[in-house]
């Protein structure tokens, strides 16, 4: 299978695959929606969904739209200030976002958010 770089990747300025088509940068409606990937540990905070489909144009805004749909999945992401918390890897598509814009990262069509929270133990 020959790698090729995300939409989000491509407009970071990484090599494009010949024959692309660049795209001006998506504008985010009222009816797109993004997905968020729920690991199976923080599942019983949103009734064992696995995927959660919020509109929001950012990151931030998809976590206040899971902060009133899912209130106590948000609790074990953000802390009471609405930042991620340490320990909470937050990515969009496969990039984190501590390396994009952080919580003000753009969503387009078909953008998934995953979080990761950090596991440890012995």
């Amino acid at each position: 299978m020959m790698w090729s770089p995300s939409p989000r990747t491509a407009r970071l300025g990484a090599p494009v695959c010949v024959g692309r088509d660049p795209s001006p940068e998506p504008v985010m409606t009222t009816t797109t929606l993004t997905t968020i990937h729920v690991p199976s540990m923080l599942r019983p905070s949103c009734g064992g969904a696995a995927r959660l489909a919020v509109p929001g144009g950012t990151v931030r805004a998809a976590l206040e739209e899971l902060e009133r749909r899912h209130p106590a999945l948000h609790r074990c992401i953000c802390d009471e200030t609405g930042a991620v918390r340490r320990h909470v890897g937050v990515f969009v598509n496969t990039e984190h976002i501590r390396d994009l814009e952080g919580l003000e990262t753009r969503l387009g069509p078909g953008d998934t958010i995953t979080i990761l929270p950090a596991v440890s133990g012995g």
